[in-house]
């Protein structure tokens, strides 16, 4: 579909290298995303990026930003978009609803689907909708239905779809994209929960109590977030009032954030658990365990220029973390002396600190002995009125327009 123009062997040469790098990590298996992603010229969709950057396979290429730099839209890394057209499972005839224009993804899309499929892709920004039209026009993508509206409301005109591919960070899942999923389709969204985005596979599953989604699968990924009437932004609760230390709840402050005020008054507590992992692991399982187990899981940055030493994360902008009542604690790691592996530690502050640090560490044990390297969590999505009987789940979130379960498949 592209035009027959004569491609830099420089920007062949990266692509095919991009490719090569995915199906040797996994990140590509199946023949037909392969053969898009070596025929799409990525570079193309991403004009005045140097070659090297729009050919990074693990980097997003940033396209927009607010007034205060907040990223308002860009292209994915090439990993990350194979990853959800892995997921997604488009095949010839379907019709694909892509949420989040780009541009690049729909044009993998209208391969994919070919000349009897029909992709849709809509944004709530005419800026970022014009861009993509133009570009997809430029490139013989001129089959791709380009909208302007927010997605998370019903498009009376577009009917069933096969498959809805959300790109862009979602706190909820919108009625309109299941309700416009033929039964069985598939709904592909990096759905954030308790802080924690996955890029998640759902397929609609009909239960005793009507229709639901059930996770496929779910990989740990990040989005610019979601705009429009969906958008939904963390609480910051700045411990002792200060901008020092901020911890961020994705569901609701603590009942009464003013507990933690005397927190960092008292002694620092530190725990070392005992459970390492090597130093390229996926945690994101150890990641979910906190999140299903510890109520009060959040997470923790640092302001680098006002630190002065009361919290030592190994990552300032972000640590996992947890409060309870009048104490919060968050992990660390060190190097152990093979130099091959991380151990994993707590450093608790507040007048329950050795309490709370002791929760954490079994938490961290019990992933070690039961989920280490195995699946995520069942993820099940409920309309927002379903009772808790009706919910089989390890954890509950509860979000506007559903409620969304946690479950871990049987040891």
């Amino acid at each position: 579909m592209t035009n027959p123009t004569i491609e830099p062997d420089e920007a062949t040469r990266l692509r095919n290298k991009v490719v090569d790098e995915l199906r040797a990590d996994g990140d590509v298996s199946s023949p037909e995303i392969e053969a898009v992603m070596r025929k799409v010229p990525r570079h193309a969709f991403i004009p005045d990026t140097p070659l090297d950057k729009a050919y990074d396979t693990y980097a997003a290429v940033i396209t927009k930003t607010d007034e205060r730099g907040v990223q308002l839209s860009s292209v994915s890394a090439p990993q990350i978009q194979a990853m959800m057209l892995e997921q997604a499972q488009v095949k010839p005839g379907m019709r694909v609803l892509e949420v989040g224009s780009g541009g690049l993804n729909a044009a993998y899309l209208a391969e994919l689907v070919g000349e009897d499929g029909e992709v849709v892709t809509v944004d709530i920004d005419p800026l970022v909708t014009d861009r993509a039209r133009r570009l997809l026009n430029e490139h013989g993508y001129d089959r791709v239905h380009v909208v302007t509206a927010d997605a998370a409301e019903p498009m009376p005109d577009l009917g069933e779809v096969d498959v809805v591919m959300v790109t862009a960070g979602a706190w909820d899942i919108s009625p309109a994209w299941t309700s416009q999923l033929k039964q069985g389709g598939r709904l592909v969204v990096p759905l954030r929960m308790r802080g924690l985005t996955r890029s998640v596979s759902f397929t609609q599953v009909t239960g005793g109590h009507g229709p639901y989604l059930e996770s496929e699968s779910a990989r740990i990924c990040g989005f610019v977030p979601m705009q429009g009437s969906t958008a939904h932004r963390e609480e910051l609760l700045l411990v002792n009032g200060t901008p020092e230390i901020g911890l961020k709840f994705d569901d609701g402050l603590p009942a009464d954030p003013h507990r933690l005020d005397n927190a960092v008054t008292t002694p620092r507590h530190e725990l070392w658990t005992g459970v390492t992992v090597r130093i390229q692991e996926l945690i994101d399982t150890l990641q979910m365990a906190m999140a299903i187990s510890l109520p009060g899981f959040c997470t923790m940055a640092v302001d680098e220029d006002l630190d002065t030493g009361l919290v030592a994360p190994v990552n300032k902008r972000f640590a996992l973390a947890a409060v309870e009542d009048d104490t919060f604690a968050y992990l660390v790691t060190r190097r152990t002396e093979d130099d091959k592996h991380i151990e994993y530690g707590v450093h608790a502050l507040g007048l329950n600190a050795e309490q709370l640090a002791h929760k954490i560490a079994d938490v961290l044990r019990a992933w070690e002995a039961n989920r280490r390297g195995g699946p995520s969590p069942v993820i099940r999505v409920y309309p927002a009125v379903t009772p808790d009987y009706q919910i089989p789940a390890d954890r509950v979130i509860d979000k506007v327009h559903s409620r969304i379960s946690l479950s871990w498949p049987p040891v």
